[in-house]
């Protein structure tokens, strides 16, 4: 925004000779009757300013265009000139409803407050691509000579105090100018980023920008396939093990690893994203108002705390109210004694007199419908529903139905002969907007309508189904259409006459309300109160006969039904209707039928005056002279004031006297509540209420003095209505009555409201027959009162002031704030062209046990993201400083996408309903849970000091298990197998390869299901020789080097793998590369090649090729690679004799991998611990040579090669390998393999089993006509190394139920970096067990179990059986003691197959101890030796019996220490935020969280369209703080795909964390929640 011309101040214009602003004046009235172009208006004000303001600039009127398209708007007088002649426009700037340059002033000055505070936001990241808007007319030059323009929006700006003029042009305002220029990622180019990083000298990002970060590699950029696919593909990249971002080996459990978290793992931070996260923090810092009393949550159960009240805050002082009655009802004799006899007796006596008036599109008057026509016709049409509907015997309608009134806005004449037919017949009309709403449908069911009424016009116009049939309106029961139109009526016979008996209690129709929930409720009006409404209107209005009334409000319901269609019928009165069309097309055609008719009535709602006002220069010729009574009857808003203000200005010179104003403030239920009387010439106006807004938060009537800045202006609405009577209740719990100064509900009690709810007696109790209270208790009269659903209190002179509305009633933290002020107060805060002003949505949505504030506007197509963002941002300033509240949410929607009423207000609660279920489709959204969750539970301390002896001794006092289980002890397993002979597995081969030479170890399938490759004991073992030939001949290998197998999954991987052991060669499986994206995938072979120090690598000859060509050029040094051998053309040659290790404890193999924190681990296992791990395995799942098994994994790592390539070899059973990649060309290949021969137990990874889950999910009758049965499946192991996925695993079983596969049969292993197989199910032990556990308990390392359907529970699984020969203890991973069994700690293992140490560059001692070979620090006096193995997790003893009889320990896996995530003192596991993430919108893919100097970071994966992902922030903010009481610092929507898997499935969060930090996501939306 350019700065504008500081502009004199207020007070600097009073404070000028009056000659001068008198010439001022002369001046404005020059450029608004467009004698003066904008440009000399300029330079004149200047000339006669300069001499006392020398510090006034020229103002810059290139800003103060508004756009050529944009109606002027008028703006009210501005009192600091006073001059006769002031009539001002303005550009379409401000909605008149809620304007007030009070109050305009009020926010500017707010705002001017929050210079001082050097605030910088970080703007939200928006990809280009999304919500393109073009600027409309960007290009056109400001055009100085059109009078659209005028001083109105000048003087608007002048309103602006020089302390915000200064502010905006202070650099280091609390918004800034970009201190980056262009970036160079596409999501880059399109966000300026907000903030200047100046003022924060020392801050994060500039120590990141000016460290310098050695020997760490960037990440490659692994989130897109191509360069360009990303975007474009949905599908996820091929799943990849990232290398980690620093090159850190080893580097396990957090050791040493601070340097690294404070620069986000080793990325040169100076990027765009930490920057923005930077400003957030910074943000963050700043103090908050004083926090509420926060609550405590207990163990047992949640105490919330209401927050305590401010013992300061203003309480009501006065006396209890005494009910306040109005004049008595005036009996005048010739009164009809019904409505309908006042039809009767002007339709007969006064045919000719002009009733009711229509007017066409343009605004002329079409047709006139005269009293005798409106009888006539509705005589015909009660006779029709009585009588010509149906048979004599069976008539379709009796008196009493209820019937439908279908007609649209621009048709009275019709809808009027429809009202009074029905009550000529005596059935109950129920007039309702245009057909097809669904809450409509509940009103009509309720109501028990089984016929409409409508025009043919009507008629023709609604939806039909083939066979020409009116659709079935969804929600609605059905309903009988009839046609009203005259040549449709009959005629009724002579001697027919009505039945029109005097007014009593019976119904005479229904009227709809809309409450603040959206449902549609019918308030049900007996005939008296319609006949003392009448008579009560006449009297205070003084309606006379003959008087011709111009309605411009919906002739349906309120106000436009009770004045427009009785009170004229009552008083033989001519009423004009304007239709809403008409308005919109010719907003000032009220005013010229109030000019052309000489209407003396005219009944209007602000919005009205407004729309009149910006039209008026149209007519210089109007007058509004003969109108004594102009009824606002929206006069119940509190910003009504300002509009009536600044019409009365407007339209004075045209005849407009000051006490024909009348506002009315009116509501279904009770009618019109007070309205006031047209007054006497010449007399005082009435008072005006200036109140504190602080005071009426508080529900408190305090005059504002102190800070103009905060006050409310509210007008009366006149006195209680004629025989009324009215008192104030508190608004909720009992009706007790107000204080004087109290703010309450009005309720009226009298014969002219509403009887009840139709069909809803409970509500209707609480609503109609209100028996107020006084402080005592006791009733106060017996006369049933009406709640009205507003807001006020009864001023001096027993006047009505209206505050607010019940409906617009936002509870937040015990403080009433009101949705229109809240409008206002936005809407004062100057647009910039951002947003449309009739479209502001404000309610609240209830997050974590309190109403929140959001805050939904329409967004104008050329507003720049700049000025939208700068535009929320004061707007979230002004409504803190004003009201001092917080706005939760800000959304800013594309034009004319709200739901719209049929009179074009917005839907308030449908807004609401898209908002909570996220298809509101945001183009902007602002987020400030920070400023407005107060109610946050108290962080938690740790109580230092408490040792491990005191928890252990704490524990035996109470009785508590200490955690430890264990598997069978090897010692007493019977075994009679000759493999125990043997202590290496190479040894094993050659002897199987003597002993069953032919038998089939090993068969290969491909996605046909056909065998590629089979391996017997003898072909492996020949396989194995020439490869041990070809290290030693070509290699030039000893024993003892290091050997990187390169191969595809197959038996080729095997028989190398044998090959080193035979030749002494240690080898190190690696998954070979990916073809289609070497860029991300061959850094981590080159860095396992490296790290390995391997002298050789062992391959295909095609991925040979591929490792010497120039795309892995590109990627790597292909130069330095160490001897490449391809294994594909083997010599027949043997070595003369095989290698033995002279020990055991000698090295066998290398098992690398990346865990999910991005860490490269490799670990060593010796040949001891190979053989300890194919015995337990076998073990546990009685693995023989007659078995077969079926293993579908990934083979480079873990227990996932162990059993690909190890342990057939020892047990002899013969293993199908289905490699998981060929899953993706035949999603059958894995489960019919499995029925072609009849396996038993089958092992597979979480991605194939997702794989089947989701691609077979609608495949199960094409499963079954295949014939394929999973009856035979005995174990479906699910090797991990993660919490068991339980709703995977229960979505399989019960998917594949259906063909024979037993529940019991699924089951998940547990394994880890030290202890690649810690659990096991195998086919004896009990089944695995589950539990729900307390997921608050959990985040205090607690465990408590609960019951199914708990709140905050969590379903866990027990990871199969521990292996025997291993035992596990639970140990605080902090004082290193051991815990209780109602404790969660990290596992620690021991066992004969641990592996022996890290494999790292530098051996790092004290790790290795730390992990592999440490002790508990208390409570062990054998000293054992245990390996940790990084996961959380807790035991518990179970019902059930182990194999050895005992009864068995469960060990139940929680996370992965690496990943969980310190908050506020507790102790998070990203899968379960991510869980309830991932539920809350149908377009969330996958979800992943980390988090970045305490902030809490969601990305979020969107599988819908670009246009859903601003739904998604709220959303995600709201489920985060009810489920886990955390604030989400940053969303991040993301193409699907982005988030990377490993292998084994696992999310790999720290990579994704170091991609965002460098800025490689391309995110779709980068929402900062302040």
């Amino acid at each position: 925004m350019a700065e504008r011309g500081l502009e004199p101040s207020a007070a600097a214009v009073a404070a000028l000779p009056p000659e001068v602003r008198a010439q001022l004046a002369e001046l404005e009235l020059e450029l608004s009757e467009g004698d003066i172009t904008q440009k000399g208006y300029e330079k004149k004000r200047s000339k006669l300013l300069s001499p006392y303001s020398p510090q006034t600039q020229e103002t810059d009127s290139a800003v103060q265009k508004e756009h050529r398209n944009q109606t002027p708007a008028p703006s009210a007088p501005q009192t600091s000139v006073p001059s006769k002649y002031h009539r001002n426009r303005s550009g379409g700037a401000r909605d008149e409803r809620y304007r007030s340059d009070i109050h305009t002033e009020a926010v500017q000055a707010a705002l001017a407050k929050h210079k001082e505070q050097k605030m910088a936001l970080p703007m939200p990241t928006k990809r280009r691509s999304t919500f393109v808007q073009s600027p409309a007319d960007a290009c056109t030059p400001p055009d100085t000579s059109s009078a659209s323009e005028d001083e109105g929006s000048l003087r608007r700006q002048a309103a602006l105090s020089a302390a915000l003029q200064q502010s905006l042009q202070n650099a280091e305002s609390w918004i800034n100018r970009s201190i980056q220029g262009s970036s160079t990622s596409s999501s880059a180019s399109s966000t300026l980023s907000h903030g200047e990083v100046k003022g924060t000298t020392g801050s994060l990002a500039d120590v990141f920008a000016n460290t310098r970060i050695d020997n760490f590699s960037a990440p490659p950029d692994v989130t897109t396939t191509t360069s360009s696919s990303s975007s474009s593909s949905s599908t996820r990249p091929a799943n990849i093990d990232l290398p980690p971002s620093g090159i850190v080996k080893g580097m396990h459990k957090g050791a040493n690893r601070s340097s690294l978290m404070d620069t986000a793992d080793g990325v040169p931070v100076n990027s765009r994203v930490s920057t923005k996260i930077q400003q957030l923090l910074n943000t963050l810092k700043r103090p908050k108002r004083p926090p509420l009393k926060e609550f405590f949550v207990d163990d047992s159960e949640e105490i919330v705390e209401v927050p305590q009240p401010d013992p300061n805050q203003p309480k009501p002082e006065g006396r209890q109210m005494t009910p306040v009655k109005g004049e008595p009802l005036g009996v005048i004799c010739n009164w009809p004694p019904a409505l309908e006899s006042a039809l009767q007796r002007w339709g007969t006596t006064q045919a000719k007199c002009s009733c009711l008036t229509a007017l066409d599109v343009t605004g002329k008057p079409v047709y006139t419908l005269t009293y005798g026509k409106l009888w006539s016709r509705s005589l015909k049409l009660a006779y029709t529903l009585l009588n010509k509907l149906g048979t004599k015997n069976e008539p379709v309608l009796k008196p009493g139905d209820r019937v439908a009134l279908v007609y649209p806005n621009n048709d009275p004449v019709m809808f009027m002969v429809a009202f009074y037919g029905c009550l000529l017949a005596e059935v109950i009309p129920v007039p309702i907007e245009d057909a097809g709403g669904q809450q409509i449908g509940f009103l009509l069911g309720s109501c028990g309508i089984a016929l409409a009424l409508t025009s043919e016009v009507c008629l023709k116009g609604l939806p039909k189904t083939q066979n020409g049939e009116i659709v079935q309106f969804k929600g609605w029961p059905r309903l009988k259409w009839v046609v009203t139109d005259s040549k449709y009526l009959s005629k009724p016979p002579k001697d027919w006459q009505p039945q029109i008996s005097p007014a009593g209690t019976e119904p005479a129709y229904i009227e709809y309300k809309t409450s603040k929930e959206g449902s549609v409720m019918g308030v049900t009006v007996s005939r008296l109160a319609m006949l003392s409404h009448c008579q009560a209107l006449s009297q205070a209005c003084n309606y006379s006969e003959g008087e011709t009334v111009v309605n411009v409000l919906d002739f349906k319901k309120d106000a436009g039904l009770w004045h427009g269609m009785f009170a004229n019928v009552m008083n033989k009165m001519h009423t004009i209707s304007v239709p809403y069309s008409v308005m919109k097309t010719c907003p000032l055609s009220w005013v010229q039928r109030v000019h052309a008719h000489k209407a003396k009535v005219a009944l209007v709602k602000c919005r009205d005056l407004h729309w009149a006002m910006m039209a008026h220069r149209d007519q210089r010729d109007v007058s509004l002279g003969s109108l004594r009574m102009l009824i606002v009857t929206d006069g119940a808003n509190p910003w009504s004031v300002s509009s009536c203000d600044a019409f009365l200005s407007l339209f004075q010179s045209h005849g407009l006297k000051p006490e024909a104003i009348c506002p009315c403030a009116t509501s279904a239920e009770a009618m019109t509540v007070a309205i006031r009387r047209p007054g006497v010439p010449g007399a005082p106006l009435p008072g005006r209420a200036i109140l504190s807004m602080n005071g009426l938060s508080y529900g408190v009537i305090r005059v504002n003095t102190e800070d103009k800045n905060s006050a409310l202006t509210v007008q009366d609405v006149g006195h209680v209505m004629p025989g009324g009577m009215m008192c104030i209740v508190k608004p909720d719990g009992p009706p007790h009555l107000c204080k004087t100064d109290e703010i309450g509900e009005i309720c009226v009690s009298s014969r002219t409201g509403g009887m009840m709810y139709f069909g809803l007696a409970g509500v209707t109790k609480n609503t109609f027959e209100v028996i107020p209270v006084n402080s005592a208790g006791s009733p106060v009269g017996d006369m049933p009162f009406i709640r009205s659903g507003l807001l006020g209190f009864v001023g001096p002179g027993s006047l009505v002031f209206v505050v607010g509305k019940m409906d617009g009633l936002l509870m937040v933290s015990g403080r009433r704030h009101n949705a229109d002020d809240i409008v206002a107060t936005g809407l004062a805060v100057e647009s910039m062209k951002t947003v449309y002003r009739g479209r502001i949505a404000v309610f609240s949505v209830s997050v974590f046990y309190d109403e929140r504030i959001v805050v939904v506007a329409e967004q104008r197509p050329d507003a720049s993201e700049e000025d939208s963002f700068q535009w929320m941002s004061r707007v979230l300033q002004a409504i803190d400083s004003i009201h001092q509240v917080g706005v939760y949410c800000l959304a800013l929607v594309p034009a004319n996408t709200l739901p719209k009423t049929p009179l074009g207000g917005i839907h308030i609660s449908q807004t609401k309903q898209l908002f909570l279920e996220g298809s509101l489709h945001p183009c902007n959204i602002l987020m400030c849970p920070h400023t407005c969750v107060t109610n946050l539970p108290k962080p938690r301390q740790k109580q230092p000091g408490v040792g491990p002896a005191s928890v252990m001794v704490g524990n035996l006092v109470a009785g508590k298990r200490i955690a430890q289980a264990a598997g069978r002890d090897l010692g007493q397993i019977e075994e009679n197998d000759l493999v125990r002979k043997h202590q290496f597995l190479a040894e094993i081969l050659q002897w199987r390869a003597q002993a069953t030479p032919d038998h089939v170890l090993f068969m290969l399938l491909n996605a046909k299901g056909t065998t590629v490759c089979t391996a017997s004991c003898l072909q492996l073992h020949k396989r194995a020789e020439r490869i041990a030939s070809v290290l030693s001949d070509k290699g030039h290998l000893n024993a003892g080097d290091n050997v990187v197998l390169l191969y595809p999954p197959g038996i080729e991987l095997i028989a190398a793998f044998y090959g080193c052991l035979y030749a002494g060669c240690i080898p190190v499986t690696v998954r070979p590369p990916h073809a289609q994206n070497l860029a991300a995938t061959l850094p981590t072979v080159r860095m396992i090649v490296d790290v390995s120090k391997a002298a050789c690598i062992l391959t295909t000859q095609t991925l040979l090729r591929l490792l010497r060509s120039r795309e892995a050029a590109a990627a790597v040094d292909v130069k330095t690679w160490p001897t490449i051998l391809d294994t594909d053309d083997l010599p027949r040659k043997k070595l003369p004799q095989l290698y033995k290790p002279p020990t055991p404890e000698m090295l066998a193999y290398l098992d690398f991998s990346v865990s999910t924190t991005g860490m490269l681990t490799g670990v060593k296992m010796s040949h001891s611990a190979v053989n300890a791990l194919c015995r337990a395995i076998k073990l546990q799942c009685e693995l023989y040579s007659s078995r077969q098994i079926a293993i579908c994994l990934d083979p480079y790592c873990g227990l996932g090669f162990a059993l690909w390539c190890l342990c057939s070899v020892y047990s002899g059973h013969q293993s199908i390998l289905i490699p998981p990649m060929e899953l993706e060309n035949n999603l059958f290949l894995w489960l019919a393999t499995v029925n072609q021969y009849k396996i038993r137990d089958t092992f597979c990874s979480y991605s194939v089993m997702e794989l089947c889950t989701k691609g077979l999910g609608n495949q199960v009758e094409v499963l079954k006509t295949r014939g394929i049965n999973l009856s035979c499946i005995r174990t479906c192991v699910v090797v991990a190394e993660e919490r068991p996925r339980i709703a995977l695993q229960q979505s399989f079983s019960k998917l594949f139920k259906d063909i024979g596969l037993s529940p019991r049969a699924v089951s998940t292993t547990f394994g880890s970096r030290v202890n690649v197989a810690i659990c096991l199910q195998g086919t004896s032990g009990p089944d695995p067990t589950t539990v729900y556990v307390d997921l608050k308990s959990l985040r205090h390392d607690r465990v408590r179990l609960v019951e199914r359907g708990a709140p905050q529970s969590l379903l866990l699984s027990e990871s199969g059986k521990i292996l025997p020969g291993v035992k596990v203890v639970i140990v605080n991973p902090e004082t290193k003691g051991p815990v209780g069994d109602s404790h969660l700690g990290e596992i620690w293992v021991n066992s004969p197959h641990t592996a022996s140490g890290y494999y790292t560059i530098y051996d790092s001692e004290t790790l290795q101890a730390d992990h592999f070979n440490t002790r508990l620090s208390f409570g062990d006096a054998a000293q054992t030796l245990w390996a940790r193995t990084g996961y959380l997790g807790f035991v518990r003893r179970t019902e059930l019996t182990a194999a050895t009889g005992e009864r068995h320990d469960a060990l139940y896996v929680v996370g992965a220490l690496d990943e969980t995530l310190e908050l506020r003192g507790l102790r998070y596991h990203p899968i379960d935020i991510e869980t309830s993430v991932s539920r809350v919108h149908r377009s969330i893919a996958e979800c992943a969280v980390f988090t970045w100097t305490n902030l809490l970071v969601v990305v979020v994966e969107l599988c819908g369209s670009e246009h859903e992902a601003l739904d998604l922030v709220p959303l995600v903010t709201n489920v985060v703080l009810e489920e886990h009481y955390l604030i989400v610092g940053v969303v991040v929507v993301v193409d699907p795909g982005v988030i990377p898997i490993n292998s084994r499935g696992e999310k790999q969060r720290m990579h994704l964390r170091d991609s965002f930090l460098a800025d490689q996501l391309d995110p779709i939306y980068v929402a900062y929640n302040m």
